[in-house]
């Protein structure tokens, strides 16, 4: 697989298990199971939270982006691959910020492109 189509499958997989935690972190707000868990009932949370369909849907699109990642394991140096999966830290900033209302300061947008510099170094190697 040429180097181009490693990078894209890669900013793929990333996109998908970020997708991934946005939807489990959707789903886990619910303010039922939110209730559950400052009332201290953890366990009880858990097994409702997993049989929450939001939550499923998160664990599907987080566990086919690792299925996924295998192709890119396979083509590519583990030393060129995962250093892009700090991509994800960036598009799950940017999502929270716009569509969860997350405070977005200085500092963390400054780390923020400091990981986009890192990863296209990366890429570039």
């Amino acid at each position: 697989m040429p180097r181009s189509g490693v990078f894209a499958l890669a900013v793929l997989c990333v996109f998908m298990t970020t997708a991934g935690q946005v939807v489990l972190k959707i789903g886990v707000s619910n303010p039922v199971l939110l209730d559950l868990l400052s009332s201290g009932q953890k366990m009880i949370f858990l097994g409702r939270a997993v049989a929450s369909p939001m939550v499923m849907a998160g664990f599907l699109l987080y566990g086919a982006g690792a299925l996924l990642w295998l192709l890119v394991l396979g083509n590519a140096d583990l030393s060129y691959a995962y250093p892009l999966i700090s991509l994800g830290f960036v598009a799950s900033a940017v999502f929270a910020h716009f569509a969860m209302n997350e405070a977005l300061g200085a500092t963390r947008v400054i780390g923020i492109a400091l990981i986009c510099v890192g990863a296209v170094l990366v890429a570039r190697s």
